[in-house]
């Protein structure tokens, strides 16, 4: 049971509405008047989440009893009364997790938040418009290309590139892997190589195998001391592969590790991309948003080169998780891999510019996605989100600089963006012992629940990551997980 504390309980200050506890809805379609009883029961309990935000844990997911009575209910063969249901949701259910809409979140790489695209998310699976095919839902489908139009503009593509929402950047880089090894390889499967930094996420390295890509032939290259693939022993690696009669094809750049942050030198590694015939594709699902930011720009020089990017909306614009976007110059290397028709459906757009999203990726059904972003930067224009990500990276580097003052305090490398990893130094201790009491020092930080950060091992030594990415993640909020920070450093000097 979760205990009923302000945070956790934010009905307990708003009663319930009396009018909704004993309607039950015992059809499928219910009437306007208690559809619109629904929603602003909804409604009102959503704006009482976003109010109490920030008396919310930044993480409760330890207090949920995996033995509760309710995980053995049965099968609800009558309707239950919506206040009881939404009673449970709010109370029993969205409580015990992180909480990625805090404004403490700063583990792993934060993300959602904005009302307005749950609004669209809201309109679109309301109205229920299939996007498989463009003559299905042809304004819907404009709607969804005039934004990936826009998003392939914000991030420097070339004129006339297009793309896909997906998921996320998993789903997005195996589209990206297949499609290039459709055209690279053909029947060679077998001798195909793939190339990325080993800092990159294991997402790569997943997608290669999903796609086919023995294991063997996996290469991941060294970094240098700011964790950026090191382009010289990428081409060297390239070079020594083809000697050995396999077939390099496919190169990942990243914008934006998980671990460091750091941006790998795009230019470069589309130079060698070019000069060897191999596919670049850039995984920015953590940073290539940081493009919209004028001062940042320099750092992604060269991803107008790629054959494909991968960016998270679901991270960098803010969007609730599950919207990825597949970004390319040239989409008949979509269609090429995915293309398929049958008698049963509807004839194909023959226009580069019209786009079927069923010849493009693996889906066939596919939910109306556009509306979730297109929504929101028509309400809130681009430039609110080129100012927040500004924001951000600002936090990040006071907190860096702060934090750098601390003589027993060793940062990884400075934040190209808005995510750095430290960690405390001690003496006369060996390296086993040093990253037990660097996690000790995690969970004190984490254990007052205001703020969350996660760890992670950089070059065999334990590092604790700072990402400021959430939407609500102000100068007030970073003070004070900094002085929990500090606190929390001086008892470890102090206690061992």
């Amino acid at each position: 049971m979760v205990k009923n504390t302000d945070n956790q309980r934010i009905n307990d200050e708003k009663p319930m509405n009396p009018s909704i506890l004993d309607e039950r809805l015992s059809t499928l379609d219910p009437s306007p008047a208690q559809l619109q009883k629904l929603l602003d029961e909804v409604g009102r309990r959503l704006a009482a989440f976003v109010e109490t935000i920030d008396r919310q844990p930044a993480q409760a997911a330890d207090y949920f009893d995996p033995q509760a009575s309710w995980l053995r209910e049965s099968i609800p063969e009558t309707p239950s009364a919506p206040g009881e249901v939404l009673d449970f949701i709010f109370g029993q259910v969205i409580p015990l997790a992180f909480n990625p809409a805090s404004p403490g979140y700063l583990a792993h790489v934060p993300g959602g938040g904005l009302f307005s695209s749950a609004i669209g998310e809201l309109i679109a699976a309301t109205v229920n418009r299939y996007t498989g095919v463009w003559a299905a839902a042809p304004a819907a489908v404009e709607v969804e290309t005039q934004l990936l139009r826009w998003l392939a503009e914000l991030m420097g593509l070339p004129r006339g590139s297009l793309g896909l929402l997906t998921s996320g950047a998993s789903m997005s880089t195996l589209i990206a892997l297949v499609a290039a090894r459709e055209k690279y390889l053909g029947e060679h499967l077998l001798k195909g190589t793939v190339y990325y930094s080993s800092e990159a996420h294991h997402m790569v390295a997943k997608a290669a195998r999903v796609a086919g890509i023995v294991g063997g032939n996996l290469r991941p290259i060294q970094v240098d001391g700011r964790f950026r693939l090191r382009v010289d022993l990428l081409e060297k690696t390239v070079r020594q592969d083809r000697e050995q009669g396999l077939l390099p094809f496919f190169v990942c750049g990243t914008a934006g590790t998980v671990n460091t942050g750091a941006v790998d030198p795009l230019a470069k590694v589309a130079a060698v991309a070019a000069k060897h015939e191999l596919w670049f594709h850039i995984d920015g699902a953590y940073g290539a948003a940081f493009r919209m930011v004028p001062e940042l720009q320099p750092l992604f020089k060269g991803m107008e080169r790629a054959d494909s990017l991968a960016m998270d909306p679901h991270k960098g614009l803010f969007l609730a998780y599950g919207t990825g976007a597949l970004l390319m110059p040239d989409m008949a290397n979509l269609r090429r891999a995915f293309s398929a028709s049958a008698a049963y459906m509807p004839a194909f757009q023959e226009s580069e510019e019209h786009l079927d999203f069923c010849e493009l990726s693996p889906e066939l059904s596919r939910e109306w996605r556009g509306l979730r972003l297109w929504l929101p930067f028509k309400l809130h224009g681009v430039a609110a989100f080129r100012h927040a990500l500004a924001e951000k990276r600002r936090l990040a580097v006071q907190a860096w600089q702060r934090l750098s003052r601390e003589p027993d305090v060793e940062m990884a490398a400075p934040p190209e963006l808005s995510l750095f990893a430290f960690r405390q130094r001690f003496q006369g201790i060996n390296r086993e012992e040093e990253n037990r009491r660097n996690q000790v020092l995690l969970r004190r930080i984490n254990a007052p629940r205001r703020i969350m950060l996660t760890g992670t091992e950089v070059g065999g030594r334990y590092f604790l990551r700072i990402c400021i990415l959430q939407l609500r993640t102000h100068e007030a909020i970073l003070n004070e997980g900094l002085e929990l920070i500090l606190e929390a450093l001086a008892e470890a000097r102090n206690s061992f």
